[in-house]
């Protein structure tokens, strides 16, 4: 879909009851929400990240109006980690519909700040056996980082689930974490430079 040819009636059709605006205002500045990050990832402005339709609440009643999510899959995929949320036992779920998108590339939001991972290997996501051993790129706008750093996932060397103090999500950087919410178990390699983000 054209984000063009969206009505401002298409628009509050894709809202539900949970969201009435794109933006927010936030320590003085303007912050998008969930919906208008998926009007341009899908070009509907639903504000969920699940697959389909959400017909029942957690408490296994059904909800007064039904929940919109993403209806198929879309062109440029999303991963969302946040340690506050993990911490708090309420990351957010995304669905297999922007997990896997038609090209190897995602948006990620990562503790509240946005970047980009992608593949070079178109196949990455047609061909089960180019899961095994890839390369993802990451690139965050951030005048810190100069380049695009390349990032190889491996997701059958499980090393990193090995026994070691404290939890997971304090012993690994966001980066790979968010990774993870993809190729579950996935060891990141961060090829010459110390692991950052």
């Amino acid at each position: 879909m054209n984000i063009s040819s969206s009505s401002s009636s298409r628009l509050e059709e894709d809202l539900d009851s949970s969201t009435s605006h794109l933006l927010y205002r936030s320590l003085g500045t303007f912050v998008c929400r969930q919906a208008l990050l998926n009007l341009l990832l899908t070009g509907r402005a639903c504000p969920n990240v699940f697959n389909g339709t959400l017909l029942f609440g957690e408490d296994g009643l059904p909800l007064q109006r039904p929940l919109q999510g993403i209806a198929s899959r879309c062109d440029v995929g999303y991963l969302h980690w946040s340690r506050e949320e993990m911490e708090r036992g309420r990351l957010l779920q995304v669905g297999s519909m922007l997990k896997t998108p038609m090209f190897p590339i995602w948006l990620c939001c990562i503790n509240s700040s946005y970047s980009v991972v992608f593949s070079l290997n178109r196949s990455l996501l047609s061909d089960w056996k180019m899961e095994h051993l890839f390369h993802l790129y990451y690139y965050s706008g951030q005048s810190s980082q100069t380049t695009t750093d390349r990032l190889t996932v491996d997701t059958h060397s499980h090393h990193w689930e090995a026994p070691a103090d404290g939890d997971p999500e304090k012993r690994f950087p966001s980066l790979e974490m968010t990774i993870r919410t993809k190729w579950a178990g996935a060891a990141v390699n961060w090829s010459d430079h110390a692991p950052f983000y």
